[in-house]
């Protein structure tokens, strides 16, 4: 790392890391059994249960960024393995479009490594989920024997990418850092 990349990282030491996504579900319990299912997810806790009083009225939406109306019914946090977490919103009272395409503005994906490609498609579409093609070997300085990658959707719509590249990255000497990988689950 350069001395003014070392620079430029040091103004943001405060910065750890990605904690957590944010991703709205129609359901929280049927995407938690799915989760549970195709990755061995894990409850954290719930922020929010449908037993108390839904998060509305022009607080939440200002908050939020909430349009008028909207309620969060549920939100849970759940662990898939090492890394940042998944706190998963359920909302009612509003309208909704369907989950973002690779094209579309803003997070439209989440990856998740694995170890063993088959045996992750087989939990991932024994839980629900649809593939989008075959595996197919990752590119570029990720490219290498036995690096691959496959998009799916998740039942309600969002896309899940499936990657492993058990062999490292092939990092350009112009590379200012190295990509977070999962450590191996001992």
């Amino acid at each position: 790392m350069s001395a003014s990349s070392q620079q430029k990282y040091q103004d943001y030491r405060s910065i750890r890391g990605i904690d957590h996504i944010g991703l709205t579900v129609p359901d929280i319990e049927e995407a938690t059994r799915f989760f549970k299912q195709a990755f061995g997810a894990r409850i954290c806790y719930d922020t929010l249960t449908p037993q108390q009083p839904a998060q509305e009225g022009a607080e939440s939406e200002q908050k939020l960024g909430l349009p008028e109306g909207a309620k969060v019914r549920h939100i849970r946090l759940i662990q898939i393995g090492q890394g940042a977490s998944i706190e998963m919103f359920q909302f009612e009272n509003t309208q909704q479009r369907s989950p973002a395409l690779a094209v579309d503005y803003g997070i439209q994906h989440m990856a998740l490594y694995v170890e063993d490609m088959s045996e992750a498609i087989r939990h991932f579409e024994s839980a629900g989920g649809i593939l989008l093609s075959s595996p197919n070997p990752l590119p570029s300085v990720e490219k290498g024997e036995e690096h691959l990658f496959v998009y799916g959707r998740a039942p309600w719509g969002t896309l899940i990418e499936l990657l492993s590249y058990p062999h490292g990255i092939d990092y350009p000497q112009t590379s200012e850092s190295h990509r977070w990988t999962p450590p191996a689950v001992k």
